[in-house]
């Protein structure tokens, strides 16, 4: 596939735009050991997850499709069809999906999964052919309106990863499969995690008349119930259905003890996103869990308490 100069320029503001960030104003060697380190991470999860079920191949594509899809939102295809032709804009589209699914193609490779590849490459050029809308007219109803942010906008854009979630629950009964069993809870607790990676307005910190160390136990408790609320079908379904509760017990005990860490990140980060630094930290907790808690845990909290001091006088 030929690019003309303008897609070569589009792709190469894109590449930088990736590096500034994950360097996150640091030196430009920082953004690429952090995507070195992001590479590992995924290769690790991609080997956990093959080795976990049997039903991987088919949940890497969705994975896939899901990263994908994020390039179709309406309002950016707009964009990129007035700043290239019709022609132009196909390739692009095509090429920058293919991209994103790369990773996923080379490992499905990798474990010999061929009908997977192609099917994956299929859908991946036939999405890009696809706009989607990124707000839509409806309401959908939570539980979580009494205590904003998090739970209230993450679970409106990510609604449709719990139905996924318990497919996979109901599946893994039904095969009796124990694993794929806990790769749908590990599914809904990395879905929760992603709600405290974005920043709320200064007014929802400011509305609560806490110190900051009430506030930060708030809103783990908050953390605690709602994410009860929508892990608690699959706890109890795989309950009933396997005699592994101790190993429930302790991954579900982990997803809290994450929970807690983002929490504690994103306030010693806020009013700013999680940087790269804060992200280094969480992915460290991943990969050494025992004695990084130890220390992450109170230096997050102290740290968070000292920077809520300007938000909650």
């Amino acid at each position: 596939m030929k690019l003309d100069k303008k897609m070569k320029e589009y792709f190469k503001l894109q590449y930088t735009m990736t590096m500034r960030k994950l360097s996150d104003g640091y030196h430009p060697i920082v953004g690429y050991l952090l995507a070195l380190l992001i590479l590992l991470v995924f290769v690790g999860l991609s080997m956990f997850i093959f080795h976990k079920t049997t039903f991987a191949p088919y949940t890497y594509v969705f994975i896939s499709l899901y990263f994908t899809s994020k390039l179709s939102e309406i309002r950016r295809n707009d964009f990129l069809k007035i700043c290239f032709g019709n022609e132009e804009y196909r390739k692009l589209r095509i090429l920058e999906n293919l991209i994103v699914a790369l990773p996923f193609v080379i490992f499905l490779i990798y474990k010999q999964q061929i009908y997977p590849v192609f099917a994956l490459i299929a859908l991946t050029a036939l999405i890009a052919f696809l706009t989607l809308k990124t707000t839509y007219s409806i309401t959908i109803p939570t539980p979580f309106y009494k205590k904003p942010f998090e739970f209230t906008v993450g679970f409106r854009n990510s609604f449709f990863m719990f139905p996924i979630a318990y497919g996979f629950a109901i599946i893994a009964v039904v095969v009796d499969n124990f694993n794929l069993g806990m790769f749908s809870l590990i599914l809904v607790f990395l879905t929760i995690l992603t709600y405290y990676l974005k920043p709320e307005n200064e007014y929802f910190v400011w509305s609560y008349s806490f110190t900051p160390a009430k506030f930060l136990i708030e809103k783990i408790k908050t953390a605690f119930l709602f994410s009860f609320y929508l892990c608690s079908p699959i706890f109890i379904l795989l309950s009933i259905f396997f005699e592994n509760f101790g190993i429930m017990f302790l991954f579900t005990l982990l997803g809290y003890v994450y929970l807690t860490i983002l929490v504690f990140l994103k306030y010693s980060a806020y009013p700013n996103e999680i940087g790269v630094l804060h992200s280094l930290i969480l992915v460290a907790c991943f990969l050494f869990p025992l004695p990084m808690l130890v220390v992450v845990i109170p230096f997050s909290a102290v740290k968070s308490v000292n920077n809520l001091k300007e938000f909650l006088k």
